[in-house]
Order: structure tokens, then C-alpha cells, then sequence
């Protein structure tokens, strides 16, 4: 696909660009630019039109666009890694756009074609390279995004879409130094129901969490555990990241996916390098009772979350209104911080791709 370019006549100067490269945060500051596609319905099916990079800025919206009502949105999350060389790569593209398609099966919008999805991000790092952060464990974040923009109240899926992507720098996801975080146990509110959206990267999975993420604040944890109560409390997922148990014996367990946990790219590729390693991997129910008996017992010798965002990130214990399940001091050679170091080495170039998971944005 053609992409048309529209590059802004005020971006930011050098002196701002390096203020915020110095200090980057998590979502916190833009690029100076957007790569956009229009996508209307027609009798055939529908036609992709008009991709084009164009300056950062608000959107236009109709008080009537389907995804003010209706919340019909999707979007992904992957980054940019500069290398040694200066060149700019991102990991395994393909896999997010396909999770991207599946959400948009999920939520009636439309398919965007892979190949659209890859040029999307290569254009939008051609026109901000110089965003593109060189700290360590620091890389461009890019947000791939479609909204439902068709003016109208009625219940049907809209026939005007807008695909968008926007980029930030991006540091450290939960700050500082690598460190264990505390969860705290949601047993009040349940992220996703059978039948619903917790397969989808959807905007309103985010929004039905953050009165757990609250309640998790307001008991000094980062994040919050979701379980499913219909399910003998199987775990399933953080509010935004997979996790896994790792086992004095060389298993590591994952909650199965079931149908409402994210297809995590990390969590498949956390997968692959642990396969790679020998260690046997379960993807199979895990529930609470069996953390707290492993826990106990001490036969459970870490927990850690993954997703994009963050990478890998222990975890240090497991709050609950009936008592906390804490994990054991990660050693120096364990398998947490071992994959850890191997998939941020695979993304930023410093270790070998054998599985042809880079693909160079420019």
C-alpha cells in the first residue's frame, strides 16, 4: 500500500525531542506524527483507502461516531528497537497484526491486510526516526489503533473506519530498576466472560479493570490478578499482562488459553525460548488453591508476569484479603531473569535471532 506524506511544519524542536528521550516514561509523550488509513463499506465488502503520514494532532470526530456509543475499537501494542548499527527493527509485526484481524473479526470491524499493517509501522518510524529512544531496555512504543468513525445511532457495525497508528518513547513500564511487583487478587470484578471479548484487544476490557486496578492501588500493588470463578478460581490473566509458574522439577506452567485470555505475543515467544531452554511447558488450568499449596510447599520457585509493554517482570507476591502467597528471592541465574535477558537481547540485536522474529522498520 502507498502511503501519501504530510510531515509537520512545527514538530518538536531538537532541545524538547531530547527532554523527553532523556526521561522517556510509558505513554506519556508523542511523535510528531501519525500514519492514518480510511476504510469505507461498499456492496463488495469494502475498500482501503488513502494511507497516508500525517502530523500528530487531535481527531475529528462526529458526536454520533459509533465509537463514542457503542465502544467499536480495537488496537495493539508492539515496539521499535534501535541497534547497535542505528537501524530500527521491531518484533514479530506479523503476529500482532494477526491478533490484531482476530479482534476486528470480534468487534465486526473490518480486516486490515497484514502487509498494510507492517508498511504502517515503517512509515511511521521513516517519519519520526529520530524518536526512536538508544537507552538501555528503552525502545519507540507504537500504538496501532481503529475506531469506529460512521455518525449514527443505530445498533449495526459502522461503515466509515479509521485505522491509525501513533508512537511514544517508552522507558521502563513500572519504573526504575527491575524489581518484583505485588499483585493483588480481584475477587470482586472479573475481566471477561465466556462468549465475550477477553480473546480481543479491545478498549472496553481495559476499562472494565481499572476499578480492580484501583482497588490493587489502594492495597500498594502494581497490577491486579483476575480469576474465573466458574472455573474452580483458575488464574487467567493481569490486567495486562500472561503469567507463569516456574517449578523446582523444570515446569513451567501457563493458564491454557480458553477463550478469554489475550493471545499475548510475548507469552507465545516466553514459550518458544523456555522450549528452547528444555524446560517442559504446561499450558493448562492453574488455579489458586494449587499457587498456595506450591507456594507453601516450595516446590513453585517463581512467578512471572510478560507482555509487551513491561517484557518480563517478577513477582514478588500475591495480596489477597485472605492472606498473601509470596514468592521465593529470584537467584542470579534464574529462569525469569534468564529469558528476560534473552528476549530483550533478541529485540534490541545483542542476541541471535534464530527464529526470524525481527523485522527492520528502516
Amino acid at each position: 500500500m502507498e502511503f501519501s506524506q504530510q510531515l509537520s511544519t512545527t514538530p518538536k524542536s531538537d532541545e524538547e525531542r531530547a527532554a523527553v528521550l532523556a526521561n522517556p516514561g510509558f505513554g506519556d509523550h508523542f511523535t510528531d506524527h501519525t500514519a492514518v488509513i480510511d476504510w469505507n463499506w461498499t456492496h463488495d465488502g469494502g475498500r482501503w483507502s488513502n494511507a497516508r503520514i500525517e502530523p500528530y494532532g487531535p481527531i475529528a470526530l462526529d458526536p454520533a461516531a459509533s465509537v463514542l456509543h457503542y465502544g467499536q475499537e480495537i488496537f495493539e501494542g508492539l515496539k521499535a528497537y534501535r541497534h547497535a548499527d542505528g537501524t530500527v527493527w521491531s518484533f514479530r509485526p506479523e503476529a500482532n497484526a494477526d491478533r490484531f484481524n482476530k479482534s476486528a473479526q470480534r468487534l465486526a470491524l473490518p480486516e486490515l491486510p497484514v502487509e498494510a499493517f507492517v508498511e504502517s509501522l515503517k512509515e511511521i518510524v521513516k517519519a519520526d526516526r529520530s524518536w526512536v529512544p538508544t537507552g538501555d531496555g528503552e525502545a519507540l512504543y507504537l500504538r496501532p489503533f481503529m475506531i469506529a468513525t460512521e455518525a449514527f445511532l443505530g445498533v449495526r457495525p459502522a461503515r466509515e473506519v479509521s485505522y491509525r497508528v501513533i508512537a511514544s518513547p517508552a522507558g521502563n513500564y513500572f519504573g526504575g530498576e527491575l524489581k518484583p511487583v505485588n499483585i493483588w487478587l480481584s475477587t470482586k470484578y472479573a475481566r471477561a466472560g465466556r462468549g465475550g471479548t477477553g480473546e480481543a484487544k479491545c478498549g472496553g476490557n481495559y476499562a472494565a479493570s481499572l476499578a480492580a486496578q484501583l482497588e490493587a492501588e489502594e492495597n500498594g500493588c502494581q497490577q491486579v490478578l483476575f480469576l474465573d470463578p466458574f472455573n474452580d478460581d483458575a488464574v487467567e490473566e493481569l490486567g495486562g499482562m500472561n503469567v507463569f509458574f516456574v517449578f523446582d522439577d523444570g515446569r513451567v506452567v501457563t493458564p491454557t488459553l480458553n477463550g478469554t485470555i489475550l493471545h499475548g505475543v510475548t507469552r507465545k515467544s516466553v514459550i518458544q525460548l523456555l522450549k528452547d531452554r528444555g524446560l517442559t511447558v504446561e499450558e493448562r488450568k492453574f488455579t489458586l488453591d494449587e499457587w498456595r499449596r506450591t507456594a507453601a510447599n516450595g516446590t513453585l520457585r517463581e512467578v512471572f508476569a510478560c507482555g509487551t509493554a513491561a517484557v518480563i517482570t517478577p513477582i514478588g507476591q500475591l495480596k489477597t484479603a485472605e492472606g498473601d502467597i509470596a514468592s521465593p528471592a529470584l537467584a542470579a541465574d534464574s529462569v525469569t531473569l534468564g529469558i528476560r535477558e534473552e528476549l530483550l537481547g533478541i529485540q534490541t540485536g545483542a542476541v541471535a535471532d534464530k527464529h526470524g522474529w525481527l523485522t527492520r522498520l528502516a
